[in-house]
């Protein structure tokens, strides 16, 4: 007996109890042997330590890494239904509980240092204005934060009062301060849905596509 063999099947069969890989385990094991040899013996002590795992455990140790990390992740193996829609989940937000939008022109770069300083959103949408709350587009927290630090480093003119415009190629000049123009880190086409779209839909949609955010409109 090989006794490399003994030492290939402990790998496979601590894998699969530790990770709960069966199929894709016994394919890369494979690939390390290159002999055909050796599949059925995988494939028997892959799917037996698995079986013992989910009999202690019913989650790999990424699934419990995750749950101690606490990141929001939604498993697309799980079926969840929600007889609401998103207008439901949105209709109570407001700006002290959670909802930040920026205006396209005429926000100064204090006003958005601040809400970047109070909040921890991941980014925020761009409306035309507060009477007209029509989306423009959606811009990332990073890359806010880079450009505004970057134009302060780089442009002695730009201070707190400086105008910010998210749509203009050429901001406007007023009283001697330098406008601050952020069109290029604007996201123009975010993804979306209305407010009918059922919350199974929403929920598939961040499951499948490993979206971060989706916008109501």
């Amino acid at each position: 007996m090989d006794p490399g063999l003994y030492a290939m099947i402990g790998a496979a069969a601590t894998l699969a109890g530790v990770t709960r890989m069966t199929v894709s385990l016994v394919v890369i094991m494979f690939e390390l042997t290159g002999s055909v040899d050796y599949i059925v013996p995988l494939m028997a002590t892959v799917v037996a330590s698995k079986w013992v795992g989910d009999a202690i455990e019913k989650e790999g140790i990424y699934d419990a890494h995750i749950q101690l990390s606490k990141y929001p992740f939604l498993d697309n193996k799980k079926c969840v239904k929600y007889p609401t829609t998103a207008y439901d989940l949105v209709r109570n937000l407001r700006p002290h509980n959670g909802l930040y939008c920026l205006i396209q022109k005429g926000m100064t770069l204090e006003e958005i240092e601040q809400i970047l300083e109070t909040t921890t959103h991941n980014g925020f949408p761009v409306i035309v204005s507060r009477d007209v709350p029509n989306l423009v587009g959606f811009v990332l927290r990073r890359d806010l934060c880079l450009t505004i630090e970057h134009m302060k480093n780089w442009k002695k003119n730009i201070n707190g009062k400086s105008v910010v415009d998210f749509i203009q190629r050429t901001p406007d000049v007023q009283r001697g301060i330098a406008p601050v123009n952020l069109r290029r880190i604007v996201d123009m086409g975010p993804l979306t849905v209305t407010v009918e779209t059922p919350m199974e839909t929403v929920i598939e949609m961040f499951c499948k596509l490993g979206l971060r955010q989706i916008l109501v409109t």
